[in-house]
């Protein structure tokens, strides 16, 4: 049992001690052994990596192309130090501070059909978190025809209904779906941080019992 003092830095061996008692040493090293993309560094997707980097999975891919603007911050997890970055390397920053004993790699582009193949190639789990309807069904439907990968993919997660509307259902055998399913970005329902929040922490909870081989949603 390591002790660990207050305010001072733990070392790897105390980080994966700390982790394995929370956790339970069987789950903590399932989750090192992790492998996990996020297309997509908004609000689902810069909450979703913040969540997979605080549970210990053990190399993530973080997909995106663009810079953090002020727009951003009312619900994605940057703040007004980040302005003008990459999102790539904004999130990057963030996640090193919070587990600096995980792998985080990051590929700044934008993704494609021509290009989804080589990036994501090495992830058997893919998160998507685009904000266009367009890129969502484009990603999604590339993956499961390539087959093999878990795919965790958002629908409807705007407005200010219930955040009890918002549910993970599997749809097919390999994609998994969180949201309400209904309620689109329009005029008057804007993108706010709980209810985004929520559905990316279903997105996160998803991916955390694939990777403990649970594959019912």
């Amino acid at each position: 049992m390591h002790t660990i003092l207050k305010g001072v830095r733990p070392t790897r061996d105390e980080y994966e001690s700390l982790m394995a008692a929370r956790h339970t040493p069987e789950v903590h090293e399932k989750l090192k052994e992790g492998k996990v993309a996020v297309a997509g560094l908004g609000g689902l997707g810069s909450n979703i990596s913040v969540m997979l980097a605080r549970i210990g999975v053990g190399k993530l891919l973080l997909v995106d192309f663009d810079v953090v603007e002020p727009s951003n911050l009312n619900r994605q997890h940057y703040d007004l130090t980040h302005l003008g970055m990459l999102k790539t390397d904004a999130l990057k920053e963030q996640l090193d501070k919070i587990n600096p004993f995980i792998e985080t790699e990051t590929c700044t582009l934008k993704v494609s059909e021509e290009n989804l193949m080589t990036i994501f190639n090495d992830y058997p789990i893919v998160c998507e978190a685009f904000d266009n309807p367009q890129y969502k069904a484009m990603l999604v439907n590339a993956l499961l025809e390539q087959g093999g990968k878990k795919i965790v993919a958002a629908s409807g997660m705007a407005g200010f209904d219930s955040a009890n509307n918002i549910k993970t259902k599997q749809r097919f055998k390999n994609l998994y779906v969180c949201g309400d399913f209904k309620t689109p970005v329009q005029e008057g329902t804007g993108l706010m941080a709980p209810r985004v929040e929520v559905c990316a922490a279903h997105q996160a909870n998803m991916v955390l019992r694939l990777l403990l081989n649970i594959e019912k949603a």
